[in-house]
């Protein structure tokens, strides 16, 4: 992966990133956020990758559902935010993967291997973000009324 920050005012940041062939996405993303500091960030990407698992929440059971794709596709849109759970940021990923026949998959990012490249930008937003667990869904969701 390289980096660059590629704007700098006020206090917040824009980095651009830019994985290669193997990089694993959620996990790069995530070890970047780290390293940065990030807890409350927007960021969209494009590119391609040989494999990829999205998911989706199975309301009834109360979990994600993993659906591998074990093809090479394109990133037609990666967006997510960048927010801090349990003391340490949290990527959050909604993908749509573009297959050869045209047709496409999409939801929740778990996990890209990168083939040949995906292009992010993540901006940094005024303050972090929280995330608190809530009761009916058992999901960690976005308490913006938290301000640490």
């Amino acid at each position: 992966m390289k980096s660059a920050l590629i704007d700098e005012r006020d206090g917040l940041r824009t980095f651009v990133l830019v994985l290669a062939t193997g990089d694993e996405a959620m996990k790069t993303l995530a070890s970047f956020a780290t390293e940065q500091g990030l807890g409350g960030s927007h960021f969209s990407a494009i590119g391609a990758c040989s494999r990829a698992v999205v998911a989706y929440f199975d309301w009834p059971a109360k979990q994600y559902r993993h659906i591998p794709i074990e093809e090479q596709t394109e990133v037609l849109s990666l967006v997510g935010d960048i927010t801090l759970e349990d003391a340490g940021p949290k990527v959050h990923a909604h993908v749509v993967l573009g297959k050869a026949d045209a047709t496409a998959y999409g939801g929740h990012l778990i996990e890209a291997s990168v083939r040949p490249t995906l292009e992010i930008v993540v901006t940094e937003l005024p303050r972090h973000l929280h995330r608190r667990i809530d009761r009916e869904s058992g999901l960690a969701l976005i308490d913006p009324t938290v301000a640490r």
